[in-house]
């Protein structure tokens, strides 16, 4: 009789437990997609119905546009990156085509101008990069061997602006003829890699070493020195070029970062003291910055003295006329803002004709895409991958905290895009980079839980 223990035998407590299999969730991203994708047709339709009485004749188009793009992109993440978030790649569909909705719409007050066909051109391009991004990129810590790449990539992307003519009062624009990109939107996806890898790199220097200075640790000089002179270089060229947005946005992930390296809560103390006197200083001695300074402190003053209303007045008095629940999609006079309307101004369009309700639902819809990058981030075991994730996701933060300040008087206007629904295909084509490069996060950070999934 052979007993249990003897050589050539097992029993079930040697026989190891097989490894619980995490459920990939594809399909509920194609529920979610399909949903996506049937909202904007719906907008769509709502727009053309409420302007003309019938159905727009671009509707099936627009719809088999869009859901191409979506089933694209949908794949590529199925092939590549199966244990993605399912929540990522909807959001960014979704608002992807809430923006198109809105610039069709747009588009309609002004007839010779037609920007909602060149937005659904820059999302094809935006979402070719998605695919590539998801399909090339095998797992997003190769990118710290480019830590330096990417920061000298990033400056002369930002100092090239430099040599073309101003637009507005800003030099942010590479025109060539009719063709224009916007260098500072993918410069800040390059900063964020930088910013990443260096302080991953010398993240325990940074949190331990250098003096005290009451309740703040200083690093090193030349721990520090490197990616502050990147930082101060980039906010300095981003100043000669008047886009005051982009700066702050840069000095915003450059604090963030630094804190989550560190650990030290007294990065954010010192950033908000820096911030403010910076603006102070801006504010005081640029001209361009000052007007903007002064709208906003006294938005009805250009009523008052017989010019009719500015920007940020009739931003205002937009969300006034949509009050709790909006006067409808089509219905609502946001194009009197001017020549922003499609773009910084394009918030406004929202809130007049979706309501604070659809408003708030759109604020949800930004906190939700920002909050799944933080997790990604944080249940990455890789420090690289982990600051990328959440300097990534705070980039969409601190835009969409920018914009939405401007447009409804809490803070100056600065003049960023906002993320997916402005028009501008250099900002359209980098967030749909910056979701490909959260999605690919979240795969890894998913699949190393996961028994079942290949090494």
């Amino acid at each position: 009789m052979i007993q249990p223990g003897t050589p050539g035998t097992s029993t079930a407590a040697e026989t190891p437990a097989p490894a619980p299999r995490l459920p990939r969730r594809r399909g509920i991203e194609f529920t979610l997609i399909l949903l996506a994708v049937l909202i904007s047709v719906y907008g769509y339709c709502a727009v053309g119905l409420a302007q003309h009485g019938t159905l727009p004749p671009g509707a099936v188009h627009y719809g088999a546009g869009l859901g191409l793009l979506a089933l694209l992109a949908h794949g590529a993440v199925r092939l590549r990156a199966p244990y993605a978030d399912p929540l990522l790649l909807p959001i960014a569909v979704l608002l992807n085509g809430v923006g198109l909705v809105l610039i069709y719409r747009l588009d309609l007050e002004t007839p010779g101008e037609r920007e909602a066909p060149a937005q659904l051109y820059w999302s094809t391009v935006g979402v070719a990069l998605f695919v590539a991004v998801v399909v090339l990129l095998r797992a997003p810590r190769l990118l710290q061997r480019y830590t330096y790449v990417c920061g000298v990539a990033a400056l002369v992307l930002l100092v090239l602006p430099i040599f073309f003519p101003p637009l507005n009062g800003a030099r942010l624009w590479l025109r060539i003829g009719d063709f224009s990109i916007q260098p500072g939107e993918f410069a800040k996806v390059l900063l964020a890699v930088f910013y990443a890898g260096y302080l991953a790199a010398n993240r325990h220097a940074l949190a331990f070493s250098g003096r005290r200075i009451g309740p703040l640790q200083l690093p090193a000089g030349r721990v520090l020195g490197p990616v502050v002179a990147i930082w101060l270089l980039s906010v300095a060229v981003l100043v000669l070029e008047r886009d005051l947005g982009t700066s702050l946005l840069f000095f915003g992930l450059f604090i963030v970062l630094l804190y989550i390296a560190t650990g030290r809560t007294g990065w954010i103390a010192v950033g908000l003291l820096l911030a403010s006197l910076g603006a102070l200083a801006v504010a005081r001695l640029e001209p361009h910055v000052h007007s903007r300074v002064h709208e906003w402190l006294h938005p009805f003053a250009s009523i008052d003295a017989g010019q009719g209303a500015g920007q940020i007045a009739q931003s205002l008095f937009a969300f006034a006329a949509g009050g709790a629940l909006g006067t409808g999609l089509g219905l609502g006079h946001s194009i009197l803002i001017g020549f922003a309307a499609k773009s910084d101004f394009i918030l406004a369009t929202a809130g007049e004709e979706l309501g604070l309700a659809g408003l708030s639902a759109l604020f949800l819809v930004y906190a939700l895409l920002v909050e799944r990058g933080y997790r990604a981030g944080l249940a990455l075991r890789d420090p690289f991958g982990r600051l990328l994730a959440i300097g990534l996701a705070s980039i969409v933060a601190l835009q969409v905290f920018v914009i939405a300040g401007g447009v409804t008087g809490l803070i100056p206007m600065t003049g960023l895009a906002m993320p997916f629904l402005a028009q501008g295909g250099s900002s359209l084509v980098t967030n749909w980079i910056i979701v490909a490069l959260l999605i690919r996060i979240s795969d890894v950070a998913r699949s190393q839980y996961d028994g079942s999934a290949a090494p």
